[in-house]
């Protein structure tokens, strides 16, 4: 899916107002935004109140949002960025000598910065407040700001880049939460409601419906499973809640699309069980532990379909299993298209890699698979397979290359002009030799690789019967 908007990733970080770091598609959303608060723990009679008004002809959602906003905070974040001189002759070794300069000058001075965003109580007993992981990245200092006016230092329990949640912790002292809810059984077209605090204006409330479910394919976060809604969500609204009419919590509100810096309709959350998921391991783990089963897989096309004589016209065809893993142990092959993960459809790569990427390691995860025409079932035991990052022969630290194999070697197969990996001096048609003098001679290997930690990466690099070394950082 390729979107032809300005993706904003709105960290607001300035003094005293808001601004708007625009990177290429879809809208980020960080300054400060509260979306959809939620509720206490007594939802029914709230969505009682809300429903005997509806029914006597009272349109009004009063009851509902008069409960929820409590529950949603504002999140305000100092930091330091570094800033430089803004002649680059000041970085000049031979200017600076010349003018008699000393060399502080070209160190980069510091300024605090500071930004907004928002934030979910889930937990009232404890204090566990749910936001985005851009809302809070590189901050030194974080205060959360409750409804009623108290400001409460907050700790950072965790962050998860992948999925672009974090939780802090603030003292538990008569908090109102949001009550969870199930965002599996979200439904295009139920109404939800968003509370939060657009452009810093102050706490706004938005209604509309669920426009979609399972949105993937934007280049957001690594795991997108997102909740698409039309409820007005705008630059300010990071970390907030999207909420049902029942009171509970559907989803963190993430990102917007939004060609002119405004809100034309189309906002996404991540779903509340993700979040849940994601935040149990954070809160054990301080981190999350992510499964892989090891397996290369792609999307099923009507080309595979036809070539392959598959009988299956959605899934996750497997191009490879990756040797002695837990796939392999299962019995798993290539060719075998897999339709289900955990009890949920798979239709696409995204959705396998979303339903293992969140199973803890040492956890089983059912797979429903499709062998030459035939239904089969497989229970695995989730492990850390290096080799799930190379998923469509992608692999993380070489982005924007298309990898394949060939032989006992792994060769570009395409490159993307001005990506990363063109940055580096790949090329198309280069083979992979080795990677810091470990031999390579497949995917997995190459990812494997890239797992072992390492400031500086040497390729081994084979173009036109030549060999070369390529740095990567």
């Amino acid at each position: 899916m390729h979107l032809k908007f300005i993706n904003q990733k709105l960290n607001s970080k300035t003094g005293n107002s808001i601004s708007i770091k625009q990177t290429l598609m879809v809208t980020a959303v960080s300054a400060a935004i509260a979306l959809a608060v939620v509720p206490t723990l007594k939802q029914p009679a709230q969505a009682e109140a809300t429903a005997e008004l509806l029914a006597a002809g009272v349109n009004t959602l009063a009851p509902l949002v008069e409960k929820v906003t409590p529950g949603v905070v504002n999140v305000s974040v100092k930091s330091k960025v570094a800033e430089r001189a803004r002649s680059p002759l000041f970085e000049d070794e031979f200017f600076r000598r010349f003018f008699e300069m000393p060399d502080g000058q070209s160190k980069p001075r510091e300024r605090e910065a500071q930004s907004v965003g928002s934030g979910v109580i889930v937990d009232a007993e404890k204090g566990y407040v749910l936001t985005n992981n851009h809302v809070i990245e590189d901050a030194d200092e974080i205060v959360v700001k409750l409804k009623d006016g108290r400001e409460l230092t907050a700790e950072l329990i965790g962050a998860d880049e992948g999925t672009d949640i974090a939780v802090l912790k603030i003292e538990p002292k008569n908090l109102t939460e949001v009550v969870l809810g199930d965002s599996d059984s979200a439904r295009v077209g139920d109404f939800v409601v968003a509370v939060g605090n657009p452009f810093g204006i102050g706490q706004t409330v938005t209604s509309g419906i669920v426009s979609a479910v399972g949105r993937t394919g934007l280049n957001l976060e690594g795991y997108e499973n997102f909740i698409q809604t039309d409820a007005s969500i705008n630059p300010g609204n990071s970390g907030g809640a999207l909420v049902s009419m029942d009171g509970k919590l559907m989803g963190i509100n993430t990102a917007i699309i939004a060609p002119a810096r405004g809100n034309v309709g189309i906002g996404f959350a991540v779903p509340a069980n993700m979040a849940k998921s994601v935040m149990d391991q954070l809160i054990e783990h301080g981190e999350v532990k992510r499964g892989q089963i090891g397996v290369v897989i792609q999307d099923v096309n009507p080309e595979l379909v036809e070539a392959l004589d598959l009988q299956a016209e959605k899934g996750a065809l497997i191009s490879q299993v990756v040797p002695g893993s837990p796939a392999e142990k299962a019995g798993l092959q290539s060719g075998d298209v897999i339709t289900k993960a955990g009890g949920r459809d798979v239709k696409a790569l995204s959705d396998l890699r979303n339903q293992v990427g969140l199973v803890r390691l040492g956890e089983e995860i059912e797979i429903e698979y499709i062998r030459e025409g035939k239904p089969m079932t497989a229970v695995i035991e989730v492990d850390n397979v290096s080799a799930f990052a190379v998923a469509d022969g992608k692999v993380g630290k070489l982005e924007g290359a298309k990898l394949k194999e060939e032989g006992k070697h792994v060769v570009i197969d395409n490159i993307e002009p001005d990506s990363k990996a063109a940055s580096y001096g790949l090329e198309t048609g280069d083979k992979i030799l080795a990677v810091n003098r470990q031999n390579i001679e497949n995917l997995a290997e190459l990812a494997e690789a890239f797992d072992k930690k390492s400031n500086v990466y040497a390729l081994l690099v084979e173009r036109n019967r030549s060999r070369l070394f390529i740095i990567i950082r």
